[in-house]
């Protein structure tokens, strides 16, 4: 009792216990879990009963979910609220935890011991999401290297630790690039910035502290701007300010290179990267990392990925080539820019799109306001799924997040999330939903899932909520979506229950095709308020949006496939030892694919932190693979328009059923097919595009 009480990491009797959590707890709770998990091991390693689920497989998933609910504590935490001490015990830990993961995937009596109860009699008496597991055990150890001869096992193992290592080590450079730049300007350079993006930028600078030559903090003349996305994208978009534009683009495009500090440049990481990913491959038998990684997905080849995205381009590349003459010819004419330059593009942009369409994104905005959009978002899935959320408390890392939990229509609590929805500098950029507890059944009932939803949205300002740009609610519904695919699972077994085991090309289904409802009038017109008005958006204004909502699709459709052609070609057909650098195969796929090339110093590789610090290595397709899927699916939602309405239950109801309750313990493609009711098609995806007509 004594450890639960002083180590809330060793506590899994309910929620993470946050607000205790300190450094200090992380290296002595893993180690005992890892030596309680390397006890497990060997006990049922020894057993020469044949195994059993209870007496093989339960001990087993217990123990390695005790590790990686502490774990994932302590990674949730590096991403949230970095800190120097926190990143040095998560570091210190980071090889521990990935060579007990190695020395599973390669442990061959465990492997035995699966195959032994696959094989056995009454495997076929077990429950499907039962039998899943085994089958998707039976393809980890083979991935893992449990077939390795012996002396190959110690080397694969080394890969893995240094790739674990050389990723957090990406994911740092790019933090710690991101918060060293800043620019103070004066009143002569803040012409077309919007009233809120310059409220937090003068709170920003007067927050800083004493300056060299003795200013006192709170008396900052000036506006502060960042390489944080709310701060960074208001410039790009907004600033008239041209040098302005261009200096924030530059520092941002050359983040973590060889343009800054030594220790934080990325581009040998990279090479070391996929240098050892080609090892790794090599090891188990393949002929490529995109080989590996294709195992698990739903695509089948890297050939079979490469011609569905060239097919993709060139579907796109018409529309793309369109979108930039119009954007050029504007620039030259309305803003007299006779050269379009990369700093230039979002700013354009927004004002072309205000001019063909009379609204701007930031007249859209005030619509948004955080205090409607959540409530909001959160009626249209209680209509859709019939269930209720509501706030509570709970301990958390940081005063921003607020905590809900999610009932079924006989009051059952069924899950719990955790939302943190604005950017600090001690959080990593981008979106991503993570689960802190999965849905299981234990002897005690079931334990209920517990999902982490983070976003980066500018924060509140002058005493006003948050306004999110409709970009932003696209985002967090996205993120929703995949946090209602962790949380309304109805699977009671932990390797496929929620998002655990589904394919990583399917994952983002659930995700896109919550995006969908961000453009329906029903949902809208719940979902906004003005912030000053207190009206809903107005109708003319949807219209407006709405015909606006394929603005530049083309373009947007061509970077997506650029950066899966990249990424897929980098895993593929590429070698790191060749000679050449990933900047220069990003320069042929550009040449390939590409209508808009950034500068010759731009260096996007540098912070790729998808591929090169989180999972869609060889995956960065899964974003247009799933969305085929995602507006497929969402096209039965829409033939209900006309007479039950895109919130129809009934189809709600199904979506779950087929799609969200089941989680990973089918194949992807069985569960679109119960729901759709056939294979998926591009088509809807091309309408939603607009590149195909309605």
């Amino acid at each position: 009792m004594s450890d639960l009480a002083s180590n809330p990491l060793l506590d899994f009797s309910g929620l993470p216990r946050f607000a205790e959590l300190k450094p200090e707890h992380i290296a002595p709770a893993i180690e005992r879990l890892l030596g309680e998990a390397r006890a497990v091991i060997a006990d049922i390693s020894r057993d020469a009963v044949p195994p059993t689920w209870d007496r093989f497989v339960t001990p087993l998933e217990d123990a390695s979910e005790r590790l990686s609910r502490a774990w994932g504590q302590a990674e949730h935490l590096h991403a949230v609220l970095d800190s120097p001490p926190l990143r040095e015990a998560y570091n210190a830990c980071l090889p521990k935890i990935t060579q007990f993961w190695t020395e599973l995937g390669q442990n061959l009596r465990l492997f035995e011991k699966y195959r032994a109860l696959k094989a056995a009699p009454d495997f076929a008496a077990l429950a499907p999401a039962r039998r899943k597991m085994v089958d998707n055990a039976l393809r980890d150890f083979r991935l893992g290297g449990a077939e390795l001869a012996a002396e190959l096992k110690p080397r694969y193992a080394a890969i893995q630790d240094e790739l674990a290592s050389l990723s957090a080590k990406f994911s740092e450079n790019v933090l710690d690039a991101t918060n060293a730049f800043s620019i103070l300007v004066d009143e002569n350079r803040i012409s077309g910035l919007p009233a809120d993006v310059l409220a937090a930028a003068r709170e920003a600078a007067q927050k800083d502290e004493t300056r060299t030559d003795g200013t006192p903090a709170g008396a900052r003349p000036g506006w502060k701007f960042t390489l944080q996305m709310p701060s960074y994208l208001a410039v790009m978009q907004y600033a008239d300010d041209r040098a302005l534009r261009e200096t924030l683009y530059r520092e941002n495009a050359t983040r973590a290179s060889e343009f800054g500090k030594p220790e934080w440049d990325n581009t040998p990481l990279i090479a070391r990267i996929l240098t050892l990913r080609r090892e790794d491959a090599q090891l188990l038998g393949y002929a490529s990392f995109a080989e590996v990684s294709l195992v698990p997905k739903m695509a089948q080849t890297p050939a079979q990925v490469l011609a569905f995205l060239r097919d993709l381009a060139g579907r796109a590349r018409p529309f793309a080539e369109r979108d930039l003459a119009e954007l050029g010819q504007f620039a030259e004419q309305e803003l007299g820019l006779e050269k379009l330059e990369s700093w230039d593009l979002a700013y354009a942009s927004e004002k072309l799109r205000a001019k063909r369409y009379s609204f701007s994104d930031q007249e859209v905005k005030q619509y948004f306001p955080e205090t409607q959009v959540l409530p909001g978002m959160f009626q249209l899935v209680q209509d859709l799924y019939q269930i209720r959320i509501s706030e509570t408390s709970a301990e958390a890392w940081h005063e921003d997040v607020r905590f809900f939990e999610i009932h079924n229509t006989a009051g059952e609590r069924i899950g719990q999330f955790y939302v943190d929805l604005y950017a600090r500098e001690s959080k990593r950029g981008g979106a991503w939903m993570d689960g802190a507890i999965s849905r299981r059944r234990r002897q005690q009932g079931i334990q209920i899932p517990v999902a982490y939803l983070n976003c980066n949205f500018a924060r509140p300002v002058g005493g006003k909520p948050a306004l999110l740009t409709h970009d932003d609610v696209i985002t967090l519904f996205h993120e929703f979506g995949h946090g209602l695919h962790h949380l309304l699972t109805r699977v009671e077994d932990l390797g496929v229950a929620g998002i655990n085991g589904v394919e990583w090309d399917a994952v983002e289904l659930p995700s896109q095709f919550m995006e969908n409802f961000c453009w329906e009038w029903e949902v809208l017109e719940h979902l906004t308020r003005h912030v000053d008005a207190d009206q809903p958006l107005p109708r003319p204004l949807y219209d407006k949006m709405l015909a606006a909502k394929n603005f530049q699709s083309g373009l947007a459709t061509l970077r997506q496939i650029e950066f899966a052609l990249f990424d897929m070609r980098l895993h593929s057909d590429f070698n790191p030892e060749s000679g050449r650098a990933a900047q220069q195969l990003l320069d042929e796929v550009r040449r390939e694919v590409a209508v808009l090339v950034p500068p010759a110093w731009s260096r996007f590789p540098n912070s790729f932190s998808h591929v090169f610090a989180g999972g869609y290595a060889a995956g960065y397709y899964s974003y247009k693979w799933a969305e085929v899927l995602s507006a497929d699916a969402y096209s039965v939602f829409e033939e209900m328009r006309g007479s039950k309405g895109v919130l129809d239950p009934d189809t709600g109801r199904r979506f779950r059923d087929e799609i969200l309750a089941v989680g990973g313990s089918r194949p992807a493609a069985e569960s679109f097919r119960a729901f759709r009711g056939r294979e998926p098609s591009v088509d809807a995806l091309l309408r939603h595009s607009g590149m195909i007509p309605a």
